[in-house]
């Protein structure tokens, strides 16, 4: 197995990961990745096939926890609650109960408030130009997740910032003063979803947090902190995504010159350049896959910005092609831990690109965007746009 250095942090590959991606894959699925410690993998059945491998998983095996720093405590109260950090039984039963509050009935039903709001925020832009990650990908997907919860959306910018600081945790760059912003963020964030849970017993309304507090209280099926940590994976999941997929997006597309949005351009964008690049599994039992024999903590990272740029599955993979065909990018994950907010995602990001280009076909860049040190994602530092 090829084994190949290189820093997360480097600024050439914070702006350009994709020929890192291309040496690795060049000597077969998998390599080992010194920084990391770790095997990943690079290509598109690799990846796809060890997201969907029940011998591996999220949650770390017992025998190799270690005890949390206390000034770490208030963070994991919150992580060990995480869908994104559990395997069945438990995750089955939570991914049940969001599953059944989280209907394509209620996302739909969003549609024309998702409209509205993009509207109100370009009907807000100055004339003389604009930056598009603080005016219109941030605040769409934070409103909405406010909405469907029930909270109130002129708190959105508090959730924001919660929500910002506990995802940093997840970024090759951490360092002790992430991780105490993480920790007070994630104490407020929970006391404000507290309070704001025992308003909703008070007075249930048509929202997810009240139909998650009547799953709350059908046979114990979900306590109060698993119901606070839904409502944060929803948060921290769903907008850190969606607002690096916007922005991304939004690039691609004015410098492509393209204005028309369809499912396809919404697909391409997020296969061209995902949100996340990269998610890691923990083998469960030894495990021979692509060639390589896995043993019980061992860890793999799956690279999905490489995996949606596998020449041997999508021809010409660097170029922007709204009407390409192939199999399913890998950017929302697959099998057991297949992104349950997907669905919502996909909406937003069709409606918010769609509505951005029909009011401004004209919208251009003044300069090329750079991205942020944010990996494992990939997402714009800024996004300067000239309206018209």
């Amino acid at each position: 197995m090829q084994r190949l250095s290189q820093s997360p942090t480097d600024p050439a590959f914070v702006q350009d990961p994709y020929p890192f991606y291309d040496r690795a894959r060049a000597s077969g699925d998998l390599f080992w990745w010194e920084e990391y410690g770790m095997v990943a993998a690079t290509s598109h059945r690799a990846v796809s096939a060890l997201l969907r491998d029940r011998r591996f998983g999220r949650e770390t095996p017992p025998e190799l926890a270690k005890p949390v720093p206390a000034h770490l405590e208030p963070f994991e109260a919150v992580e060990r609650h995480s869908l994104l950090a559990m395997e069945p039984p438990r995750h089955t039963r939570l991914r049940g109960l969001i599953l059944r509050a989280f209907t394509s009935r209620r996302v739909q039903a969003l549609a024309p408030g998702i409209e509205s709001l993009c509207h109100a925020l370009i009907d807000a832009f100055p004339a003389e130009g604009v930056e598009m990650l603080d005016a219109y990908c941030r605040p769409i997907p934070a409103i909405v997740i406010c909405r469907l919860l029930g909270v109130p959306e002129e708190r959105h910018p508090d959730l924001l910032a919660w929500s910002n600081a506990m995802v940093a945790m997840y970024q090759a760059r951490r360092d002790r003063r992430i991780e105490d912003t993480a920790s007070a963020a994630s104490a407020e964030f929970s006391a404000f979803l507290r309070a704001y849970v025992e308003e909703r017993r008070r007075r249930p309304a048509d929202d997810l947090i009240s139909e998650l507090i009547a799953a709350e209280g059908a046979d114990g099926k979900l306590d109060a902190d698993e119901l606070i940590g839904l409502c944060i994976l929803l948060l921290n999941a769903g907008h850190e995504a969606t607002v690096h997929t916007l922005g991304n997006g939004i690039r691609l597309m004015a410098q492509a010159g393209v204005t028309e949005v369809t499912q396809g351009t919404v697909e391409e964008i997020l296969r061209l350049d995902p949100p996340l690049h990269l998610f890691d599994r923990w083998a469960y039992e030894e495990a021979e896959a692509f060639g390589h024999t896995f043993r019980r903590g061992d860890k793999v990272a799956l690279l999905l910005g490489a995996a949606n740029r596998d020449p041997a599955v999508y021809p010409d993979p660097a170029d922007f092609d709204p009407h390409r065909t192939g199999p399913a990018n890998t950017s929302f994950g697959a099998g057991l831990h297949f992104c349950v907010g997907a669905p919502l995602a996909r909406l937003e990001i069709e409606i918010a690109l769609r509505v951005l280009f029909d009011r401004l076909p004209a919208l251009s860049l003044p300069e090329p965007p750079a991205y942020a040190d944010v990996y494992h994602f990939h997402g714009l530092t800024r996004l300067d746009a000239i309206p018209a």
